[in-house]
């Protein structure tokens, strides 16, 4: 079974950074695609970043240019670089995992961690 666990989230102020971490084990595929989503208090859902098989990257609209999700060379690792946070940006962080067939930041994945809360102050 693909396991997943998310960590690095806590409180920061508006305009700083934070680095979330998806320890990866128990790969049951050769190909994965891997995934960040977010639930904010009384929101649905949302993916947030995608990263796919061949390293193809796909950013919601609201995070592209202070986002970057990336994976260590081992695969071991996912991570979510933010940079210049926003309240909006507030939520609970999952990092999520499936086969590589449909890999964006729209199809829910099958695997998921337990999440991360980010807290952004104004």
């Amino acid at each position: 079974q693909v396991q997943l666990a998310e960590s690095g989230g806590g409180s920061v102020q508006a305009g700083g950074s934070l680095r979330l971490s998806c320890t990866v084990s128990g790969y049951r595929y050769r190909r994965y695609c891997m995934a960040w989503w977010r639930e904010a208090p009384g929101k649905d859902r949302e993916g947030v970043a995608s990263l796919n098989s061949n390293g193809f990257r796909e950013y919601a609209d609201s995070v592209k240019g202070r986002f970057t999700i990336s994976q260590d060379d081992a695969k071991n690792t996912l991570t979510l670089e933010m940079n210049s946070l926003k309240p909006e940006d507030t939520a609970m962080y999952y990092c999520a995992a499936d086969r590589d067939y449909i890999c964006n930041i729209r199809r829910t994945l099958e695997y998921w961690g337990q999440g991360t809360e980010v807290t952004v102050s104004s």
